[in-house]
């Protein structure tokens, strides 16, 4: 495991964290959860029903000792959950609505985050982004001040580790959009001992070109100048200005960063998803998410195509999350 991990599985292990797993029958998930309560790293809360996830897990030779299984259509508590759920939709939902909604283990995971029986949730797996959002945007929400949750990737090769946003949520956003979603991104970085440094990438940089797409960065840059005066942040750059020193002295050579950004915020969804994958396929990066940020409560997205290990540690990251 990379030393990113090491320190985050260090940071978590022995803390009584609990994660719920909505999709108890995959074996990806049950293989995850295994091991994740036998190093005792969280205590995972299983959703399903529960012969049916012992029967899946005994065949896949996995020990659930450590592990909760709680069951919607079988939880002696739902009442509860109900009664929160309706008030926190604030009339958008009546009783016979709660109860049916509840049977879905993704709105039911989330409800146990929200109402403090867990403390993060991991989804994913078998369920689609917009099956994990939802119930996150509708229940947990964003945190006071942030409009929008956004998905970053931390990017790993070697010793090197940046963080490039949004790469995930956010199709075209505004220029308030941008400046949220670099504030949270240092938020992030910190959190993997990360000391963040943030370029607002262009085409453009420092007025090199003027548009509609360049200008909307530069106001990016001033509202999250305003929203944290003390994070190290400018822009608008290119790429090769935010990253290369000799490069930002000749392009920027009045501005704090120097060619040592190392958090980097993408103007769009489309340049953001395919400078992760770039970096991920030709530089041969490792890239750690989408880790979803701004929600009051920690709620992360898997992708259909993960493999138990990458359950293993958004499980981690979700968890040093909820510290």
């Amino acid at each position: 495991m990379s030393d990113l991990f090491s320190s985050l599985k260090q940071k978590v292990t022995g803390k009584n964290i609990k994660v719920v797993f909505p999709e108890g029958l995959d074996e990806r998930i049950l293989s995850a959860v295994g091991r994740l309560a036998s190093e005792q790293v969280v205590v995972p809360i299983v959703i399903g029903n529960k012969a049916e996830v012992e029967a899946k897990a005994k065949e896949l030779n996995v020990s659930l000792e450590n592990v909760e299984i709680y069951d919607p259509n079988n939880y002696p508590e739902i009442d509860q959950l109900v009664s929160a759920f309706i008030e926190r939709r604030n009339g958008k939902a009546s009783e016979e609505d709660a109860r049916r909604i509840l049977l879905d283990e993704n709105y039911f995971g989330t409800m146990l985050v929200y109402t403090g029986k867990a403390q993060g949730l991991v989804s994913g797996a078998a369920h689609s982004t917009a099956d994990t959002v939802r119930p996150a945007l509708q229940i947990i929400k964003t945190k006071q001040g942030v409009k929008k949750t956004s998905g970053v990737f931390i990017m790993v090769r070697g010793d090197e580790k940046y963080v490039f946003a949004d790469c995930a949520i956010n199709i075209a956003p505004d220029s308030q959009d941008l400046a949220e979603i670099a504030v949270e991104s240092a938020r992030t970085a910190k959190m993997f001992d990360i000391d963040p440094k943030v370029a607002m990438l262009s085409f453009s940089t420092k007025g090199s070109a003027k548009s509609s797409e360049t200008e909307r960065v530069v106001e990016a840059v001033r509202i999250a100048k305003q929203l944290d005066p003390n994070l190290k942040l400018d822009g608008e750059f290119q790429f090769d200005a935010a990253f290369v020193p000799s490069v930002a002295k000749k392009k920027a050579p009045d501005s704090e960063i120097q060619g040592d950004a190392n958090v980097f915020i993408f103007p769009s969804l489309e340049a953001g998803n395919i400078g992760y994958k770039i970096a991920q396929r030709l530089g041969n990066f490792e890239a750690v998410g989408p880790i979803l940020q701004g929600l009051n409560q920690p709620v992360n997205d898997l992708s259909r195509g993960c493999n138990a290990e990458d359950v293993y540690k958004l499980a981690l990251i979700t968890a040093s999350q909820s510290l």
